[in-house]
């Protein structure tokens, strides 16, 4: 097998065509096995095989300086610099990460996991090499999904300006995630109808010199362009269209379904995930909001480029204009929103958690600065969620609830989640984010009365004495656990309350504790520093009742597994129960 062969990617540049050819067909055969069996990004690898092959037949990496946006599409150039073993090997599959890592490979230049910063990243990249007065090739590679964010903007015309050379591959699959979403696309569209001939052109009217290929998965039409390009020392756009999910046929079928997932299966393209007939908190938002807004037409539901957190492509349909997909491009979602919520809309932007840390500007100058009743969904924000490093949900509560006038609540079951989401979208008075929780739906039964108008205050769920627990969202589990277990081993019975709101204090509730508690225990499901517990911490400092707190350490933690991450950080019932009882 070639590809067990490859050392260093300069070893390919003395294939023969036909080895190539057949290194096309062992890395995409390898790909397919591996996302297969472990889950991964399958669509956008697939689909550039032959560029990634191409790119280092053709260029000399690392010397020459390859920036892939997202990097979700750079398995196979992991392949090609000394990580096959990741790929054939299924004793190593965890043995690299799903996205380009400078700590696995001198061949990775940036760790890099969101969307439309590839170009930024080489105008800074050439900028300096240009400074250096060094001789080097700086190629971008970013998805015509990508070019929805307004960073890529900026980089293209940074990169215009400089006018040195700089090599943008514009991957173009005619797919973001799900659909594409913006004027760009329609002309990309032309240019693809056109060959590249078309008359207007947006790349050309920045002053890119500019190639089209409609093959770009052709690895001699590839090579043909890349050398015939590669001394050119201005600017260059090549608008590759290629096919995503290519040499899978459910993948090329069905692209939204196949950009990224878990283990699926080779015969049938079903992905073996457990059954989810299941009710979710996901379920349960899409239930409610198709019912929301078929009630009222104001109600707009706004995403940035991964629409399927909310509605299927049919429900998207279904829903129409109410539903608006901006591309990927959150900070458009979020002043969206504002526009939406100033003009008498009731709009509710869903996004994950570590994509929203991408537009916290316009979240407190355009939202909360005005003081816009908009609605903030905030998923996979949990120790729980996504586990990269690229990809963590665990810095929302210091991003989020010291913005004035944005109302953070975090619920703890499905009662509370729907009537916090009910209220939000029908007040006028403030932003609101919602902690989506994370983990089985929690039913308490009955209907959640709270008034939510009524900022700031908190529940006691159980009303005990020397001990009071907090339990945050969705660590409010393990508050009852500690209780449980202080009152089953120690006979101390312990004051549970559940929070709710995690951007303001209750402090009548904190000063009443003073009067028969020793100890006030929070507990986060997300990073300490800057969170929910050390507010609490600063407002009982002068008084004396002492207090622990428990969240995750501030960290870029990688692949990790969440059972051991939380025991590293105390977040154990055994280890806090020792702690309580140490303290008092």
């Amino acid at each position: 097998m070639l590809l067990e062969k490859i050392a260093q990617p300069a070893e390919i540049k003395k294939f023969s065509k036909e080895q190539l050819y057949t290194l096309v067909e062992e890395a995409r055969a390898t790909l397919l096995e591996k996302v297969s069996q472990h889950g991964g990004h399958n669509g956008p690898n697939l689909g550039v095989v032959e560029m990634i092959v191409a790119l280092h037949y053709v260029f000399d990496s690392p010397k020459d300086k390859f920036i892939f946006d997202v990097s979700h599409q750079s398995y196979v150039h992991k392949m090609l610099t000394g990580r096959a073993q990741a790929f054939l090997d299924p004793t190593y599959y965890d043995a690299v990460s799903g996205y380009t890592n400078p700590k696995e490979s001198d061949h990775d230049l940036f760790t890099v996991g969101h969307t439309s910063t590839s170009l930024s990243l080489a105008s800074g990249v050439a900028k300096a090499r240009d400074l250096k007065q060094d001789d080097y090739h700086v190629i971008a590679v970013i998805g015509d999904g990508s070019l929805s964010g307004g960073l890529a903007y900026e980089g293209l015309n940074t990169i215009a300006e400089q006018g040195t050379n700089t090599i943008v591959i514009v991957n173009d699959n005619e797919q973001s995630i799900a659909e594409n979403h913006g004027g760009l696309y329609r002309n990309l569209q032309e240019l693809r109808e056109t060959r590249g001939q078309a008359k207007d052109n947006f790349f050309k009217s920045l002053g890119f010199d500019y190639h089209y290929l409609e093959d770009g998965n052709d690895v001699d039409a590839l090579i043909a362009l890349l050398t015939e390009v590669k001394e050119i020392k201005t600017p260059i756009i090549l608008h590759i269209h290629t096919i995503k999910g290519k040499g899978f046929k459910y993948a090329e079928e069905n692209r939204e379904k196949f950009h990224a997932g878990g283990p699926f299966s080779l015969e049938t393209g079903d992905y073996l995930a457990a059954n989810r007939s299941t009710a979710t908190y996901s379920s349960i938002t899409t239930d409610f909001l198709l019912e929301k807004m078929a009630a009222d037409p104001m109600v707009v539901a706004v995403n940035a480029g991964t629409p399927m957190i909310l509605f299927s492509p049919e429900q998207r349909k279904q829903v129409g204009e109410q539903f608006v997909d901006v591309g990927i491009a959150e900070e458009q979602a979020a002043t969206m929103t504002a526009g939406l919520a100033k003009n008498g809309a009731k709009p509710v932007w869903a996004v994950h958690s570590t994509f929203m840390q991408r537009s916290y500007d316009q979240i407190s100058h355009d939202l909360a600065l005005n003081n816009l009743p908009g609605t903030i969904l905030v998923y996979l924000a949990s120790v729980n969620g996504m586990n990269d490093e690229s990809h963590l949900g665990i810095f929302d509560i210091p991003f989020l609830s010291h913005i004035p006038n944005l109302v953070y609540l975090a619920p703890t079951s499905k009662e509370e989640y729907l009537a916090m989401l009910d209220w939000s979208i029908e007040q006028s008075e403030h932003p609101v984010a919602i902690r989506v929780p994370v983990g089985p739906l929690r039913e308490i039964g009955g209907v959640d009365t709270t008034d939510y108008s009524q900022l700031n205050k908190n529940e006691i769920t159980q009303i005990g004495s020397d001990v009071a627990l907090i339990g945050v969202g969705n660590f409010y589990a393990l508050a009852e656990a500690v209780a449980e277990e202080l009152a089953t081993k120690y006979q101390i019975y312990a004051t549970i309350i559940n929070p709710k709101f995690i951007s303001g204090l209750d402090t009548e509730l904190l000063d009443q504790l003073e009067e028969d508690h020793e100890l006030v225990v929070t507990l986060e499901d997300g990073v300490l520093e800057g969170g929910y517990g050390q507010t609490v911490a600063s407002y009982l400092g002068n008084s004396i009742v002492k207090v622990q707190n428990y969240g995750l350490d501030k960290a870029f933690h990688d692949r990790y597994q969440s059972d051991k991450l939380l025991a590293e950080n105390g977040l154990t019932v055994e280890n806090i129960v020792e702690q309580i009882i140490r303290t008092i």
